[in-house]
C-alpha cells in the first residue's frame, strides 16, 4: 500500500526576499506539486529561489473543486506545498478549506512558521500582546456594522487588515463606532522599502491620511476598550 504524501502550507514573504527560511526553499523544491494562490505573483519569487516545481492556481474561487483532486494526489503519495501571495496561508488567504479536507481524510498536513503581516505590526504597535483580537478583513457589507458594534467593547488589541482604497472610509467608522480618541497603530509596506507605521488616535489617522498618499497594503492595529470600574468592586472580589 503507497504512503500517503504531505500538503505543506509555506509562508512566503510579505515584502523582502530575504525573509524566506532555508527550510521554506528546500520544502518548495522538493515538492511534488506547488498550489499558488495566483500563479503569475508567485512566479518572479519561485524563479528567484531557484524552485522549478510543477506550479497550479488554489484560490478562493476554485478551492472547493481542486480540493477534491488535491485530496486524491496526496493520497497517491505526492507532497503537495499550498503558497498565498504573500505571507502565510490560511491567514485571511486560501487554505483553510484544504486543510480541513486533509483532515478529514486523515492526510498529514504541517504549517512551516514564517511571515505573516500582523504579527510584526502588532509588537510595533506598542499596544499589549500579551492578549490580542485578530479579526483580519472586515464584512464588506452585511456583518460590518455588527463587527464594529462587539469590537468596540472589545478590551484586547484589535488588528485589522485593510486595502488601500477602503482606509478612510474605515476610519471614518471607526471614529464613529470606537470615538475619534481610540489609538491606533496603522502600518503599511511592511518589510518593504516605503515601510510606514503612525500612530495616534483615530482623528490624529484620519487627519494624515488625508494628507499622505494612501497606497500598500495596510495592518491596523487597535487599542482595546478600556475597562470599566465596577461599581460592585468588593463583592465582585468576594465572589470570586
Amino acid at each position: 500500500m503507497n504512503q500517503t504524501g504531505k500538503l505543506y502550507l509555506v509562508p512566503t514573504p510579505i515584502g523582502n526576499l530575504e525573509d524566506m527560511t532555508y527550510r521554506a526553499i528546500r520544502i518548495l523544491k522538493e515538492a511534488d506539486l506547488i498550489l499558488a494562490e495566483d500563479t503569475r505573483t508567485s512566479a518572479p519569487m519561485l524563479k528567484h529561489f531557484g524552485v522549478t516545481g510543477r506550479v497550479f492556481a488554489h484560490h478562493q474561487h476554485n478551492e472547493h473543486q481542486s480540493s477534491n483532486e488535491i485530496i486524491k494526489f496526496l493520497k497517491e503519495g505526492k507532497n503537495i506545498a499550498l503558497i498565498s501571495d504573500a505571507g502565510t496561508p490560511a491567514i485571511s488567504d486560501p487554505g483553510f478549506f484544504l486543510v480541513r479536507e486533509a483532515l478529514k481524510h486523515e492526510l498529514p498536513v504541517e504549517c512551516l512558521p514564517g511571515a505573516t503581516a500582523f504579527v510584526p505590526a502588532l509588537v510595533n504597535s506598542g499596544f499589549p500582546t500579551d492578549k490580542f483580537c485578530f479579526e483580519g478583513f472586515l464584512p464588506l457589507k452585511k456583518g460590518r456594522q455588527t463587527r464594529y458594534k462587539i469590537l468596540a467593547e472589545e478590551e484586547r488589541t484589535i488588528i485589522l487588515y485593510e486595502s488601500p482604497h477602503r482606509l478612510l472610509k474605515t476610519l471614518d467608522e471607526m471614529a464613529t463606532y470606537f470615538g475619534t480618541d481610540r489609538q491606533l497603530s496603522v502600518s503599511r509596506e511592511l518589510t518593504k522599502m516605503f515601510e510606514e507605521t503612525v500612530r495616534g488616535t483615530v482623528a490624529e489617522m484620519k487627519a494624515h491620511f488625508e494628507t499622505h498618499p494612501v497606497k500598500g497594503e495596510f495592518v491596523i492595529c487597535v487599542a482595546g476598550a478600556v475597562v470599566k470600574a465596577s461599581k460592585n468592586k468588593y463583592r465582585d472580589e468576594e465572589e470570586d
